[in-house]
């Protein structure tokens, strides 16, 4: 009896034991510090990325022909929560994932004069409240958010109001009090940027008017087809009972994105053609996500992934950050900061990476985000989906690519297929086709120029994750002469790095961020050295070194 007693005892022990382990490591992830100012979030087309199911690849008929890279190619949301079970994301030090908008699409095609296209990008919305079955189900959207909580990457979707879809034989417009179909935008002022549809062929929604409207007669027929009719109405009535907007057509769309925060958790929203819609429209959507994403975590605190608040990034076409907070219609200057996005895409990083040194790129970054944006965000991108210019069209500069969007302050975006060097050149595609083709995996599983390129995006990636002083930090200058050394340094997050370095022997001072007898790590080359007389000397055959104390 005592003998079973006593190894009784060991095993509660050794219980205790493990789950105290187990508990430590929850609060290891809990307490390691995030903030979208230094997140490195993957952009990719939600189609073109990877495809985790074959059967979805054809729905509503779209098989017609279509020009280069203009219809659906089988990517899915199943895919890319197969690729966070892999660890791909992780490898790169990814933290956050932005895909192109999942909701229904239009079932018919357009021609436009670039070939027949169907809506694979997810910016041609026919119904907000579905998810189009080529993407995938809710339950494809549930599991990918929880298994990238689970590997400590948040979800970003992309949320569209400013318009519907094109009109096409299987797509009706959408009532006159719901859309305008022209003047077509002229973009030369405040007006004709906003109160206009962007493109031929694509309505525009109202979202300047207050008027009650009803909803489409189409959305309603599709409803009570889906025998869901009676559901939706109910959510509506409570959604305008609670907030008491009016039945706007800006409030309806507001409702239904914002129960994709509240139904799956998502993290944050990238918004597109913000300056296409009047202002005030962004600081109410910021006010219904807020509380759509306060009634997530309320009702559902054991998913919450960290303490963040909802994350809110918009795309205001050829915004810089040198522009700080106003952006200038000519007409008229704009904030779209305060009360409405933590951050606004910058689109004038890629010239600042051509034509300034890095030394000053870094500089004028550091500057401008701790005193015109200071408690503001910019997400800066080298390549996108609809950007024809971007850094590196030709892929010649993988390496630089990487180096300065991973090391420049502010938040990162990269864009599927630039760890890989995924092309951008495609026969045949015309316009942002050619940006979209599908994630090159066959070279990034068989092709050994390709893989030293991933390396290199890794570690850059890793340890920007790693360190939030990187994207966030306060950056200073250590010496310029034979290479740029420089530190970042938020809190107690401290590191190094140094750039176009001579290969082989580097002496380093670092005696204004460590102290003698410290042992420093090089990421990059993995190897270590202790800090003597303030300096640290280490011999490896790269360019780079990414010190972090040991």
């Amino acid at each position: 009896m005592k003998k079973l007693l006593f190894l009784f005892l060991i095993a509660a022990t050794i219980s205790c034991s493990q789950k105290k382990a187990e508990n430590n490591k929850i609060a290891d992830k809990q307490t390691k510090e995030f903030t979208w100012e230094g997140a490195n979030i993957y952009f990719l087309l939600t189609d073109r990325f990877n495809n985790g199911n074959l059967e979805n690849d054809i729905n509503f008929d779209r098989t017609k022909e279509t020009g280069t890279l203009r219809g659906f190619k089988g990517g899915d949301i199943k895919g890319i929560t197969n690729k966070i079970k892999e660890g791909y994301f992780t490898n790169l030090g990814i933290n956050a994932i932005w895909m192109t908008p999942i909701v229904e699409q239009i079932h018919g095609a357009t021609d436009e004069g670039t070939g027949v296209s169907y809506g694979f990008h997810g910016y041609w919305a026919k119904d907000w409240t579905k998810i189009d079955p080529n993407y995938g189900t809710k339950e494809d959207l549930k599991e990918l958010v929880a298994v990238a909580h689970k590997n400590g990457i948040r979800i970003l979707l992309d949320a569209v109001i400013n318009h519907t879809g094109p009109v096409t034989d299987k797509d009706s417009v959408w009532p006159s009090d719901w859309v305008r179909t022209d003047p077509q935008c002229q973009y030369s002022n405040y007006e004709n940027t906003i109160t206009c549809t962007l493109v031929k062929n694509l309505p525009d929604i109202r979202t300047e008017s207050n008027k009650n409207v009803e909803l489409p007669p189409q959305l309603v027929a599709k409803w009570k087809a889906e025998r869901r009719y009676e559901q939706e109405l109910k959510e509506l009535d409570e959604f305008f009972e609670r907030t008491g907007h009016p039945r706007a057509p800006r409030f309806y769309i507001m409702k239904w994105l914002t129960d994709y925060i509240t139904e799956f958790g998502i993290d944050g929203y990238r918004v597109d053609t913000v300056k296409h819609t009047e202002e005030f429209v962004w600081q109410e959507f910021k006010k219904e996500c807020d509380f759509a994403f306060e009634e997530f975590k309320k009702n559902n605190a054991e998913k919450v992934l960290d303490n963040s608040n909802f994350y809110l990034v918009g795309e205001v076409y050829n915004y810089g950050i040198s522009a700080e907070k106003a952006f200038n219609f000519g007409d008229k200057k704009v904030n779209y900061f305060d009360k409405a996005f933590n951050s606004l895409i910058n689109f004038e990083i890629k010239w600042n990476a051509k034509q300034m040194a890095a030394k000053d790129v870094f500089s004028k970054y550091d500057s401008i985000l701790n005193n015109g944006l200071k408690d503001y965000g910019i997400l800066n991108y080298l390549t996108s989906h609809d950007d024809g210019q971007p850094f590196d069209k030709e892929r010649k500069q993988p390496y630089k690519t990487a180096t300065m969007l991973m090391l420049t302050p502010g938040t990162s975006q990269v864009y599927y297929g630039d760890e890989s060097a995924r092309d951008l050149t495609i026969d045949g595609a015309v316009g942002d086709a050619t940006l979209r083709s599908f994630m090159n995996w066959n070279d990034i599983e068989q092709d050994a120029e390709t893989q030293k390129i991933m390396t290199h995006w890794q570690k850059l990636g890793q340890f920007r994750a790693n360190h939030m002083a990187v994207g966030a930090g306060r950056h200073h200058l250590i010496s310029d002469e034979n290479g740029l050394i420089f530190s970042r340094i938020r809190n107690d997050d401290k590191i190094i790095a140094g750039i176009n370095l001579p290969k082989g022997k580097k002496v380093i001072n670092v005696k204004s961020v460590f102290e003698n007898g410290d042992t420093l790590h090089d990421f990059y080359s993995k190897k270590s050295s202790i800090v003597k007389q303030g300096l640290v000397t280490l011999e490896s055959e790269f360019d780079i070194v990414l010190l972090e104390k040991k």
